[in-house]
């Protein structure tokens, strides 16, 4: 399959905001490649003892991303999200994206901010950003690794969590992704049952159960997400009785909040957007226990305290408000 690839020429520093704002449009599947320097601690945290060369940091960056422009004789039958009916919708979403770029303009550098638009083959996107996934640390204990990968020498008592995101992605390096794993590490006991909403690659539950949770139960409204989740739970030695997940959105589908269960969760943790963790803390509470957590994140910093105040309109409790970056993560606990 033949995609079209718009690059925009940024900052470093501009890289999340216009992430999140793609996100936002309904723009999927977004490649980053930044020319920022590695810290030490970076180093030591990669299992790797050579790193590429590059040139040195001169703080630029580009974001991609790749649209399906259909036709009448090429139906929408399988894309991952970023699909245009037509040249004309397409030049339309080039021209939204701008005009969302010259916005941000005024709150951050996003450098040039010029968009470059290119042909590319699926095999080039889907499968080259694997070269760049090496094992990497997300505690001292906790070592994401690649299946494709090989890794020496782990200690004694270091959970190795396999991972293949597949077209879901999340490998867990985000912050975003570290700040749950911080979270659910602290709560999680032998006794804890897990909902997590929005479950990607599966990865914060594959995790949970490895810290010693019970089960625990994944939704995502894509269904590449759901196919990545089975897949890497069974790479991991998980067990359908301990880790089961379903499509779709369980904010409004009734069936599926049926079949996920009510008062049944100890945790609930969602690592998505702000503006769909703002309506789902109004339905999430049904399927927590009672002094049972809801861990969000996903939350960028500028939205936070408008996800705080929904949660707590909702009748959770705060916590914790933790940050890494430019993201916010709350820790919030259902009254008894």
């Amino acid at each position: 399959m033949i995609w079209t690839k718009a690059t925009i020429d940024t900052t470093c520093d501009a890289v999340d905001m216009i992430s999140y704002t793609l996100n936002e449009m309904g723009i999927e599947g977004i490649e980053i490649e930044d020319n920022k320097g590695i810290s030490e601690e970076d180093r030591k945290a990669m299992f790797i003892d050579i790193l590429p060369e590059s040139d040195e940091n001169d703080n630029s960056a580009k974001v991609s991303f790749y649209i399906d422009i259909l036709s009448e004789n090429k139906p929408d039958d399988d894309n991952f999200g970023n699909a245009v009916n037509g040249k004309e919708d397409f030049v339309k979403l080039i021209s939204d994206v701008k005009e969302a770029l010259d916005e941000l303009r005024s709150c951050c550098d996003i450098g040039d901010g010029s968009i470059t638009v290119s042909k590319t083959d699926d095999a080039d996107w889907l499968n080259k950003w694997k070269e760049f996934f090496k094992p990497f640390k997300v505690a001292d204990d906790i070592i994401i690794k690649p299946t494709w990968e090989k890794l020496d020498d782990v200690s004694e008592g270091t959970y190795v969590v396999e991972i293949d995101p597949g077209t879901a992605f999340g490998t867990g390096s985000h912050e975003t992704t570290r700040l749950c794993i911080n979270g659910l590490r602290k709560f999680i006991t032998s006794e804890t049952t897990l909902i997590d909403v929005g479950c990607g690659s599966g990865i914060l539950s594959i995790i949970g159960i490895m810290l010693g949770a019970k089960s625990a139960f994944g939704t995502d409204i894509d269904r590449h997400a759901i196919e990545a989740t089975l897949e890497n739970a069974k790479v991991n030695g998980i067990s359908e009785d301990r880790f089961e997940v379903a499509s779709g959105n369980i904010i409004d589908d009734e069936e599926l909040a049926a079949r996920a269960g009510f008062e049944k969760y100890d945790i609930a943790v969602a690592n998505i957007l702000a503006d769909v963790i703002i309506p789902l803390s109004a339905t999430i509470g049904r399927h927590i226990k009672p002094g049972g957590l809801f861990i969000s994140s996903g939350i960028i910093d500028m939205k936070a305290d408008e996800v705080k105040k929904a949660i707590e309109d909702n009748g959770f409790v705060i916590l914790e408000e933790n940050r890494m970056g430019d993201w916010v993560s709350f820790v919030a606990r259902k009254p008894q």
